[in-house]
């Protein structure tokens, strides 16, 4: 008899993350007859996408059991596989704050996500929380397979894997899922002829091998020679592409994430970067993600909800199914510790990298040396998150504000000071450390 699994969505009621999920478990044979836990602390919206889930179970036939309920442990209880995509809302405002909060004093952080002030403060919030739901994964399923896509994924995986070390994770992101097809443009090949090999650090990593395909050719002479026009005439949303440019110019390799998150970690970034371009992706992504927010909620209402739980593009269910069936299928792009496949990057640290799916988990493509100067960069951030993390174990404002002055975006200490402290003012609800 097939092992019915049991997989829990913890953060279910954001909408598009909850019923995305729901309906890629749904289409999938390899998970029929699975349980699916929905969780969240909002029940409000956790309400929704149960319904909505519910309906289309139903209506389609799916043989899937689904839970909800905002008590996390009776979630927890007896999972196979969870799936975090928690934030600590209301999302948008705190990303505003994050932001707006150091430009007052002069700091040029170009966003603030997962780098600079707002990222360090952004980490404070988030991780905490995160800490408590591995402890109780620890507790109540200690077998279970964590699966994080929240943001500042760097931070996050490294807090797990030093707090909790045995407990099974990867973090995922589509960073490189969606940047890449500017690779099949500039080359004029279709994506499939291309064999990638990317990693680094989570949205601060770079294409470190580009092959054609048809004929094992290495594609970077042809990029190397197209990409500069090919960038410099991107127009759109999604177009803050300028420091992506010069980093391919300068260093050699063309990274796979915009301006907006490569910039978050480099002091410079403000001068190269295409910032009105970062300003329009960031205000055009949350004016969508609220309208279709809206838009998702007043469906569901009308009845309409069967028909908005359908797969998504993550590759969260996949995994899921590589694990169960030991498939041996590579995963492009993942985030899992630093056990020797970046060289000349500390250990103790989580790399974004490939990796080979089988029924143990995840195991890391090695990647080996990472190109000298890119690595310099790196490091620094390395350093960074090193300490961060420390700060959130550790409860320790101290180690917090040493962490801030290390950023690569901090150039004036008194400044720092005064950021730090507005911050921490702003944050006090939220935040743990002393």
């Amino acid at each position: 008899m097939t092992k019915k699994e049991k997989i829990v969505l913890i953060g279910a009621g954001s909408l598009q993350f909850g019923m995305g999920s729901v309906g890629s478990i749904m289409n999938s044979d390899i998970l029929k007859g699975s349980t699916v836990s929905l969780h969240d602390v909002n029940p409000t919206n956790l309400e929704l996408v149960t319904q909505a889930c519910s309906e289309a179970i139903e209506k389609k036939n799916f043989d899937i059991e689904l839970e909800s309920t905002t008590d996390r442990k009776k979630a927890l209880k007896n999972a196979t596989f969870i799936i975090n995509s928690i934030e600590v809302g209301p999302r948008f405002k705190w990303f505003d704050l994050d932001y707006e909060t150091p430009r007052k004093y002069g700091n040029k952080q170009v966003m603030g996500e997962n780098g600079g002030p707002g990222g360090l403060f952004h980490s404070l919030r988030v991780i905490p929380p995160i800490l408590e739901i591995c402890e109780d994964i620890q507790k109540i399923s200690p077998h279970a397979f964590l699966i994080n896509f929240s943001n500042p994924m760097s931070r996050i995986c490294l807090a797990i894997k030093r707090k909790f070390p045995n407990l099974k994770f990867v973090g995922l992101c589509h960073e490189l899922f969606g940047f890449q097809f500017h690779y099949s443009r500039i080359l004029q090949t279709p994506l499939n002829n291309l064999n990638i090999i990317a990693g680094g650090l989570n949205h601060f990593g770079v294409a470190l091998s580009i092959k054609y395909a048809d004929t094992d050719k290495d594609a970077y002479p042809d990029l190397r020679k197209k990409a500069a026009k090919y960038l410099s005439e991107l127009k759109g949303f999604g177009n803050d592409v300028d420091l992506v440019k010069y980093i391919l110019e300068k260093f050699g390799y063309i990274a796979y994430t915009p301006d907006s998150h490569y910039g978050e970690y480099i002091s410079w970034a403000w001068e190269k970067a295409n910032l009105e371009g970062i300003r329009d992706f960031y205000n055009g992504y949350k004016s969508i993600t609220i309208k279709t927010g809206d838009r998702l909620i007043k469906r569901i209402k009308r009845g309409s909800g069967a028909n908005l739980v359908k797969p998504d593009h993550e590759r969260a269910i996949p995994i899921i199914e590589g694990i169960i069936t030991n498939s041996g299928h590579q995963e492009l792009s993942v985030n899992l510790p630093n056990d020797g496949v970046i060289t000349n990057l500390p250990q103790d640290l989580v790399v974004e990298c490939p990796a080979i799916v089988n029924k143990h988990g995840l195991e890391a493509v090695k990647l080996g040396e990472y190109p000298k100067g890119l690595a310099a960069l790196l490091r620094n951030q390395a350093s960074v998150q090193d300490l961060v993390v420390e700060a959130i174990i550790k409860k320790s404002k101290e180690l917090a504000f040493q962490a801030l002055l290390l950023d690569p975006t901090i150039d004036n200490a008194s400044k720092a000071e005064e950021i730090f402290e507005e911050m921490l003012k702003i944050n006090k609800d939220y935040i743990t450390i002393k």
